[in-house]
Parts: C-alpha cells; structure tokens; sequence
C-alpha cells in the first residue's frame, strides 16, 4: 500500500494514475477535498474510482487526520500546499505518526530553493520537513523541484478570454519542470530501491523565459498571445493577493535574479527514468484545452 498526498494536484492526480497502472494493490489518495470536489475535464484524474485506489479525506497538517490513511502504508509520498508552505504543527507529528502508523518509505517534495538559498525565509517550513524526514528513521527520498511549467495556469484565465499573459521578468530564463515528470520520479523512487538518502534535484531539459512559455502556450493554440512584463512591484502587488509577503519575496527573488545553480539543468530526471525531462512545448501541448 502506497499513501499519497495532495491527490488532487498538478502531481498527486498524476502520480495515482502512475501508481495504480503499474499494478500497486492499493494505493490510498489523500486530500483535503471530499472526493466528489474531484476535478472534471480534460485534465482531471479518474483514479479515484480506478480498481485499487482507495480514496480517503484527510489533512497533511493535522497529523492524527492521517493515521487512517497511514496504517498499514508501507510508503508515503508527502507534498505540502497552500498555507502548510508557511505555517503549521511540528513536522516531526506527522514524521511520528507514520513511523507509529508502520511507514517504512517517505518520499518528499521539497523545492530546489531549500538547497541553493538555504537562509531564504520562504522555504524555512520545507527546510523544516526535511530535516524531520531525514531524522525519523526512514528509508527517504527528497525531491527538489525547481518552477512547475503548470504556473503557467496562472495566465489561463487572461489567455482565455484577452489572448494576453502577464509576468515579470520576461526574458530570464529558468528550466521549468513538468510535473509529469514529478510524478513519474516520485512513482519511481516510491515503488524501488536503491534512492535512500538521496535529494534529487527535478528541472526541464532547458531554460525557458516567460516570454518563451508564452509563445509555447500560442502555437499550441494555433493564435497569437501577447505578453505584458509586469515591474517587479507590480507583479508583488498582484501575488500579495494570494501569497504570503516571504513567499512573494522569496519567489520573485528567484524569478528575477537567479542563481547559477538555480539556471542549471539537471540530470536527475533522466537519470531516474532512463529518459529526457519533458519540456515546456509538450506540457502546453498536453494542457492547451486550460487556455482555449
């Protein structure tokens, strides 16, 4: 039995897919929503109701809400959303309850920011998680993505309806990640062996600008998109809306100044998969339906 959080997100819905395919004999999705808040459409997962995937209604951040879906778990894959980013209980409870619960592998996503700023404010909290992982006695695994390619849905709704995009920084370029190949690393490393103790850092094959994901996004669409570079403090006005100010800060910080190691391609991906890392082009391609 597989335990997986966050199962309705751009990995997680992905990741019990890839689960559920290889022939796992049960593979519990977790997440905050009732089953029936499920996604629908062309993007949304139907493993839920797939043979050998158990749906169960819990919360990373109340680590007694997980113990049911915990006992009997012999791997964890545990990703944080929202507001358990910045906030929370101890990371050690939930590390306690699914070594009491008989969890014998934790598969963390972390950020690649946790090892190339590791005084950033921002990511103190997932800092925090892998220290706690590291320190349960687990066989652990730590994946640390740069950007997701899947931020681009930020622009959907502009797309869809003014066929124009907004974003700061247009012309730096970071090598985004599917988070397809999130998922299929973290199904990798869940369900082999061999990757204890190791922290894989996940990129694309390239860096892209924002100016570039854009024109992606138009020649999925076969039509133009125009995009509009935000200043900095208009783009920090804007994600204040839906972002701690550390978050805002600490992501901008990465977007308009990166760092070398945060501009470098990976091997990672490939090197767990035996395959290149998906680019930008193919993820829009998949997803163009979100900005028709």
């Amino acid at each position: 039995m597989i335990t997986v959080t966050g199962a309705t997100g751009n990995i997680g819905r992905t990741l019990v897919d890839l689960l559920a395919q290889a022939g796992e004999e049960e593979v519990v999705a977790v997440s905050r929503r009732d089953r029936a808040a499920m996604p629908t459409g062309p993007n949304a997962s139907a493993t839920p109701a797939a043979t050998g995937v158990r749906w169960i209604r819990a919360d990373v951040g109340n680590a007694e809400s997980m113990r049911p879906a915990l006992t009997g778990a012999r791997a964890l894959f545990l990703v944080l959303g929202g507001e358990l980013n910045a906030h929370g209980e101890s990371p050690t409870l939930l590390l306690d309850t699914a070594v009491s619960a008989g969890v014998e592998r934790v598969v963390l996503v972390s950020s690649q920011v946790s090892a190339t700023r590791p005084d950033a404010p921002s990511h103190a909290r997932l800092r925090a998680f892998e220290a706690a992982v590291r320190a349960s006695g687990l066989d652990f695994t730590i994946l640390r993505p740069g950007g997701f390619a899947s931020n681009a849905f930020a622009w959907a709704e502009t797309i869809r309806t003014r066929r124009m995009a907004f974003a700061p920084f247009a012309d730096t370029a970071l090598p985004v990640v599917d988070p397809a190949d999130i998922a299929a690393v973290a199904a990798a490393v869940l369900r082999e062996d061999g990757h204890g103790g190791r922290a894989y850092e996940l990129t694309g094959p390239a860096p892209i600008s924002p100016r570039e994901q854009v024109r992606a996004i138009a020649e999925a669409l076969a039509e133009e998109v125009t995009l509009v570079e935000l200043s900095r403090e208009e783009a920090h006005a804007a994600m204040t809306r839906f972002m701690p100010e550390e978050a805002v800060t600490g992501t901008l910080d990465v977007l308009g100044e990166p760092l070398a190691a945060e501009s470098k391609v990976s091997g990672d991906v490939e090197a767990v998969l035996g395959r290149p890392a998906g680019d930008f082009g193919g993820w829009a391609g998949r997803n163009a339906a979100a900005f028709k």
